[in-house]
């Protein structure tokens, strides 16, 4: 049973898009689909579903952080049956070839989280992408002629952290290119349920410049990666 997302079966499509913010969501349902209606509203967290060139597909908020985009993406996968997940969000930049705006394709995800090893205990999980949708991803990034990179996401479970000058050096000495706070348990939870995933972040800030983009308008922008996540998907 759902409890987070309360809808009709058969209102969410196989193929959902993810951002974090649900006023994201609204935006990207109210300018790229046709046919679209809202299947959620509970707690806010609004999701949409329409059409893109004729193919059907969904929107969904997630919030923030791992605990939080693992329930949607639970219900999602579990009750209503979605096949393919691709996050669209922000991540902050590690490397100086990421510039504010560009996209980050994740090929896999680096975590100080502790929700893997509450499942795997010493095993050490290395959660990747969904290759097929990785390599789209990037044939499309290059037919667009986009400003990005293909890389590891750090993911990590607190945004105000007193030791994350440490940890993301760290991250860095290992060539992570940013830091994001959801990828890990995509990735994770798409392998353990047998479905398709995929990250693809705009570059909000620099962790190496404390250059940002203003926060009003990461709800509104950010277009050239929700193209190239459709276009990925569907073309």
């Amino acid at each position: 049973m759902s409890i987070h997302i309360v809808a009709e079966q058969g209102s969410v499509a196989e193929t959902v898009l993810l951002p974090g913010d649900p006023l994201r969501a609204k935006h990207i349902a109210e300018t790229y689909l046709s046919d679209v209606f809202c299947y959620n509203e509970i707690r806010g967290m609004y999701g949409y579903t329409g059409y893109w060139k004729g193919h059907r597909v969904s929107v969904q908020g997630t919030g923030m952080g791992m605990p939080s985009f693992s329930i949607y993406a639970h219900e999602l996968i579990d009750s209503f049956k979605v096949k393919r997940l691709v996050r669209v969000g922000t991540c902050g930049a590690l490397d100086e070839r990421l510039k504010l705006r560009d996209i980050l394709i994740a090929q896999g995800a680096d975590s100080d989280s502790g929700m893997n090893p509450s499942r795997f205990g010493l095993y050490q999980h290395a959660p990747t992408a969904t290759f097929s949708l990785l390599q789209k991803a990037y044939a499309h990034a290059l037919k667009a002629k986009v400003a990005f990179k293909v890389g590891n996401v750090f993911t990590t479970d607190q945004f105000y952290d007193l030791k994350s000058e440490e940890k993301l050096a760290h991250a860095r000495s290992l060539g992570t290119l940013a830091v994001d706070m959801e990828t890990s348990e995509l990735y994770t939870l798409a392998r353990l349920k047998n479905v398709e995933a995929l990250t693809l972040l705009s570059v909000s800030d620099s962790i190496l410049t404390g250059e940002q983009v203003p926060s009003k308008e990461r709800q509104n922008t950010f277009n050239a990666m929700i193209d190239l996540a459709l276009e990925t998907l569907f073309s």
